[in-house]
């Protein structure tokens, strides 16, 4: 049977879980769960007047989410084929109410119901990957041509591009470009073409930030990376306390619990800037074996995809993993001042329930690749 005949007629059949891939997993949640209680008990107590109330909210969503996930790993990944279109079209719905949500630091990225708030980015990331590997797996002989292999890539990001840039949300923006860009890759588009788009991006992104009116912002983004010490009290001060926060880590750090800015001097610890915290009490060396982890995921991911027993499985898994990837890279740079300073939080430690719910959901669909991969080691 060809790979393309089992993603017609996929086996019911299952395997063993990758106990490596769920390790690594549970590790790198565990350890985010703790570096959150520590980064957000000053911010918690002092704005809402309970040291416990970032964390015993993301206890809570990471307890359904591990439930979640190990049940999402029974279930026959396939049937995302028959949602593909379904999710994306919900994303772009859903980016396109946020505007008439409250702004939060003057943008438009969550959507409230009730005390729920999450944003639609979120649900946008894994439509991409689902919708691509759909479209993929089923054109994958016609993928070099530019009627199968480029043009409803491109008017996908584009409308996703265009919704997120108007948010403004540039960090997402550059992940679910980039994401679909290496599912393009990896689904077989030239590499001409991709180059052409790459050159294309790069003279048209300017000029539609430009038309939608998001330039001075963005050139004043640009402006406070390149010198935070332009404004230290105003766009530059977050960045200012991220550096602060990580060079006073040194190699050892200052011990858990034990970071100073935290106290009501970087602004949102528990958040996006969750890492220069991490870096502040655990120093160089467990920052870097932080990272380590991350890699570590990220390659059993890989893994996992090669070893997928269909053209499906495999791009899934090679567009979850590349997220968590992408994702991390960008969080980092921006706490370290390596790129300008944009929202996105790092997986699996910063605040935020329903993101963490689904990034775990997700790490589900890995799992129930991995064991349908697993079926002849049985």
């Amino acid at each position: 049977m060809t790979k393309e005949e089992n993603v017609k007629k996929p086996k019911a059949q299952r395997g063993p879980i990758d106990l490596t891939f769920l390790i690594l997993v549970l590790l790198l949640l565990t350890i985010g769960l703790v570096m959150l209680f520590s980064a957000s008990y000053a911010n918690a107590y002092y704005i809402m007047g309970d040291s416990f109330h970032y964390i015993s909210r993301q206890l809570v969503f990471a307890v359904v989410g591990v439930a979640a996930m190990i049940a999402v790993s029974y279930f026959d990944y396939h049937i995302l084929h028959h949602f593909a279109y379904l999710l994306m079209g919900v994303s772009i719905v859903l980016l396109i109410v946020v505007f008439a949500m409250p702004t939060i630091n003057d943008a438009h990225r969550w959507i409230f119901i009730g005390p729920i708030n999450f944003q639609p980015s979120e649900i946008a990331k894994f439509a991409v990957v689902v919708l691509f590997s759909h479209w993929i797996s089923i054109h994958y002989k016609k993928m070099d041509t530019f009627q199968y292999g480029v043009l409803p890539f491109c008017i996908v990001l584009g409308i996703l591009a265009v919704l997120l840039i108007l948010e403004p949300h540039l960090s997402g923006t550059i992940l679910i470009v980039g994401l679909g860009a290496v599912m393009m890759v990896v689904g077989g588009t030239k590499l001409t073409w991709l180059v052409g788009g790459g050159l294309a991006g790069v003279i048209g992104g300017p000029l539609l930030v430009l038309a939608l009116g998001k330039w001075d912002r963005a050139m004043g983004r640009i402006e406070h990376w390149l010198n935070p010490f332009l404004d230290p009290r105003g766009d530059g001060f977050q960045t200012l306390q991220s550096l602060y926060a990580i060079g006073s880590g040194g190699l050892m750090g200052a011990g858990i619990g034990n970071s100073r800015q935290k106290y009501l001097f970087l602004p949102e610890p528990q958040n996006d800037f969750i890492f220069a915290i991490v870096c502040e009490e655990l120093g160089f060396i467990g920052a870097a074996l932080i990272i380590i982890l991350f890699a570590l995921l990220i390659w059993r991911g890989y893994v996992i995809a090669l070893r997928a027993k269909d053209r499906f499985g495999t791009l899934i898994a090679v567009g979850l993993t590349t997220q968590i990837g992408l994702q991390t890279i960008l969080n980092i740079a921006v706490v370290t001042n390596t790129i300008p300073n944009t929202g996105i939080g790092l997986p699996f430690f910063s605040y935020g329930g329903t993101s963490l719910l689904m990034l775990l959901g997700q790490m589900g669909v890995i799992l129930a690749i991995s064991r349908q991969s697993n079926l002849e080691k049985e």
